[in-house]
């Protein structure tokens, strides 16, 4: 016995006395550095450690402190601004990506400019069985009508033919797609939907739930195809310092070519995706959220709910018709008693709900179902109101309640406001993008952009939520500057609070000890800047879980097909 003791004794001094292994830390150092805390205060920093082994933090230092011991590499930001990589809370991943290798008619100015590109495209790629495109905008275009098969079929007469309106609630077919997908004079609309019509011809016009019944018939994208969109669209969301998105409305397709790419150390974004339909999240999730997978890069919490259309093609559900069209009041997408038996069902798993409502009908549609169903379901449910662009004034506090997520898209505000003023009228304004008074109210703010529909770049939306004008400058004096809030406050519902919409507030959103090396530099200061040098941003470098995924100027940075690590040379100098 005796032995054995000393024998353990000496075991024991012979690892003290044995070299600990070397700590795989590595600083950041030199940086004009800027995140929030958890209750919202900003936080100033020069330098940020991180373990390379976890990709986590695991310190932030200030002027003056001392370096850690064990630092593996030290990289040398030279006074640059570094901000945690910026979180959109509202996208579809997917979309950004086929838009990218699809035609993109989001430039267009016309509808001749237009059509000339649809020929030209079609001309250029003779061996697509469907032309499919996507971003037309008729209000842009200066025009008082949707497009129509006619203006399709003069510029591609001989192939079908989809294009999808810029907000992704109508679509137009040529006279070739409407045959290929069975359309006729006796086919009739489906419940939420609408079939443009001349008379009683269809003219090509698709809304809202009538899409699918061409949408079906294109030929599913193959898997080479897909994988090929998502690398654009990762590199697109890097580019623009996006590490973290919330892809809303996940089919089991997008789900299948995400994993494809985690399988193979290819994923470079966190997604955090909410299923398009309850048979997909059944399928993927089983009966409750997927843990993380890929080292935090993916899970699947939730549902995208569709409670109405967009304004853009007066889908969206209104409690009084539209001042443009006075026999319209939009489109109810689910009905009172549907919604309150999915969000019970989605309740029952721990699912989270994220329920499209852009007109003040649907809103409020949107918050009864909400307050019915919080009173049986008091945990932290996190219920999700998505875009929340329009709501009736008296409606405003009840965001307030039950923790709701009021997630909204600030370019949308730029973007819509003239179709906004012609669609309401200037008296039911008072409730539009109303991002000041969610947060009077207590609610959660959570930004994003709802790409492809815009441009994913979330400084135009810093600088439209600071502001209310747009990239001219307009209106002079801010649209209802009531309802500007403080860059502060937007920087937040682009990190912190869009982290908690999602679940994921104890791994992104912010920099301290324990969560993600996510993090961007700028090439300025945003908190120094006006609002237009805001908008102009640009970002320089993109890290994800302390790997350098995108720096801007390198045609060649880190392909999305091979495992991605740090881009530049150790330095060996770590002093001061």
């Amino acid at each position: 016995m005796r032995n054995d003791i000393v024998l353990a004794a000496l075991f024991a001094l012979a690892a003290l006395l044995l070299p600990l292994p070397a700590q795989a830390d590595v600083l950041v150092d030199n940086a004009n550095g800027y995140t929030l805390d958890e209750e919202g205060n900003l936080v100033r920093f020069t330098g940020l450690v991180f373990d390379s082994d976890t990709g986590r933090v695991t310190d932030l230092l200030r002027r003056g402190d001392d370096y850690p011991e064990g630092l593996e590499t030290r990289y040398d930001m030279q006074g640059r601004t570094l901000i945690p990589g910026l979180i959109d809370a509202h996208g579809h991943l997917m979309g950004l990506g086929y838009n990218a290798i699809q035609l993109d008619l989001s430039d267009t100015t016309s509808l001749d400019e237009a059509m000339a590109r649809l020929a030209q495209y079609s001309a250029d790629n003779p061996t697509l069985r469907w032309v499919v495109g996507r971003g037309w905008n008729q209000e842009r275009w200066g025009l008082d009508r949707f497009p129509a098969a006619a203006d399709l079929d003069a510029a591609v007469p001989d192939r079908p033919v989809w294009l999808i309106r810029v907000d992704g609630h109508a679509g137009v077919a040529n006279s070739t797609a409407m045959a290929a997908a069975g359309i006729s004079a006796a086919s009739q609309s489906p419940a939420g939907g609408r079939i443009g019509r001349d008379g009683n011809r269809p003219n090509g016009v698709f809304v809202d739930a009538a899409m699918g019944l061409v949408a079906s018939a294109i030929p599913t994208p193959e898997p080479p195809v897909r994988d090929m969109a998502l690398r654009e669209a990762q590199s697109l969301l890097l580019s623009h310092g996006i590490t973290t998105m919330h892809d809303m409305g996940t089919s089991a397709d997008d789900w299948s070519t995400v994993r494809r790419a985690g399988d193979r150390g290819r994923l470079g974004i966190r997604v955090v995706s909410y299923a398009g339909s309850l048979q997909t999240l059944l399928d993927i999730a089983g009966d409750s959220m997927t843990p993380w997978l890929y080292d935090g890069h993916l899970r699947m919490v939730g549902l995208k709910i569709y409670g109405d259309g967009a304004l853009g093609s007066r889908g969206a559900l209104l409690n009084a018709p539209y001042a443009d069209a006075p026999g319209e009041t939009g489109l109810a997408l689910i009905d009172s008693i549907g919604l309150r038996n999915r969000l019970s069902r989605l309740s029952l798993d721990r699912f989270q709900a994220a329920i499209h409502a852009i007109g003040d009908g649907a809103n409020r549609a949107a918050l009864g179902a909400i307050e019915e169903l919080a009173t049986r379901y008091t945990d932290d449910r996190r219920w999700r109101i998505e875009h929340a662009q329009i709501v009736d004034p008296a409606d405003l506090p009840r965001f307030g309640r039950h923790g709701i997520i009021a997630s909204m898209q600030p370019v949308h505000q730029t973007s819509d406001r003239l179709m906004a003023e012609a669609r309401l009228g200037p008296d039911r304004l008072v409730g539009a993008y109303a991002w000041n008074s969610m947060l009077r109210n207590g609610s959660v703010l959570a930004f994003g952009s709802d790409f492809p529909v815009e441009s994913p770049n979330p400084f135009p939306g810093l600088a439209a939520a600071v502001s209310r004008q747009d990239a001219n400058g307009e209106p002079v004096g801010s649209w209802q500057a009531h309802e500007r809030i403080s860059l502060q406050q937007a920087f937040a519902a682009f990190t912190i609070n869009a982290a908690f919409a999602g679940f994921s507030e104890d791994r992104t959103g912010r920099l301290g000890a324990g969560l993600y090396a996510d993090f961007i530099i700028l090439d300025r200061d945003i908190f120094d800047a006006t609002p237009e040098q805001i908008r102009e941003t640009q970002v320089t470098e993109t890290w994800v879980g302390g790997e350098r995924m995108w720096v801007r100027g390198a045609a060649d940075a880190p392909p999305m097909d091979a495992p991605i690590g740090p881009m530049i040379s150790q330095d060996e100098d770590v002093g001061r």
